[in-house]
């Protein structure tokens, strides 16, 4: 039986969101990447409101809000629904069924597909975000990977205490609470969840379930040795 709901309200801001209808008549958090696609599918009006600057490519089922800014060779394939004054940077790759808040950097060599992102939100550098949830403000890193496949490819499950809890998804990725920060070059196994301003040190593999207000602390071992000069 299952001890404790993960309910979005425990994680996320839903104030800091256009789409926070998409979080109704859900029981845990992870309920939510099942409905992105037919909540595209019925709510998006295709239009592009922002300035591009050069030619990056935006497919035909995209709507990008006032202000927002999408740097030459930039994708977006959609469905896609961007809000306002956002940095969507050269190298960025949004594929199919991202939903993006306002005041959202989403950076170079970065790529995005069945996720919801928050308002503030910072995704700068070399990640993948993929069948996640990212909450207002959160941030990751150079390099951080959201995980969200398991290596046998089978359901995926959160574990959480002694339980092992069964999501119903074979792809899930990560619910990021709001606030929360994870260093350079982390990365986060599939089904796992970061509450509210968590913080995981760079260089970290984390799977399963960070409570709210704990820094996940990494620590390496070094050691310095000379080595003989080159001949």
């Amino acid at each position: 039986m299952l001890r404790g709901m993960f309910s979005a309200s425990d994680y996320l801001d839903l104030s800091q969101t256009e789409h926070r209808t998409l979080f109704d008549n859900t029981t845990q958090v992870w309920d939510v990447l099942k409905q992105i696609a037919s909540y595209l599918q019925f709510r998006l009006n295709p239009a592009v409101h922002g300035r591009l600057l050069g030619r990056p490519f935006i497919g035909d089922r995209v709507y990008i809000g006032h202000e927002t800014v999408v740097e030459n060779g930039a994708t977006i394939k959609g469905p896609a629904w961007i809000g306002n004054n956002c940095q969507i940077r050269s190298g960025c790759y949004i594929r199919e069924n991202v939903i993006v808040g306002d005041g959202v950097v989403l950076g170079n060599s970065c790529e995005f597909k069945n996720c919801v992102i928050f308002n503030g939100a910072e995704v700068p550098h070399f990640n993948y975000v993929g069948d996640s949830i990212l909450g207002y403000k959160a941030h990751l890193g150079a390099g951080v990977i959201l995980a969200n496949v398991r290596l046998d490819r089978k359901e995926i499950h959160l574990r959480y205490e002694d339980q092992s809890i069964a999501t119903g998804l074979r792809k899930f990725g990560a619910i990021v609470g709001d606030r929360a920060e994870i260093g350079c070059h982390s990365v986060i196994s599939p089904g796992s969840i970061l509450g509210r301003n968590t913080v995981v040190y760079p260089l970290t593999h984390f799977g399963g379930v960070l409570p709210e207000n704990t820094i996940l602390q990494t620590r390496q071992t070094q050691q310095q040795v000379k080595r003989k000069p080159a001949e």
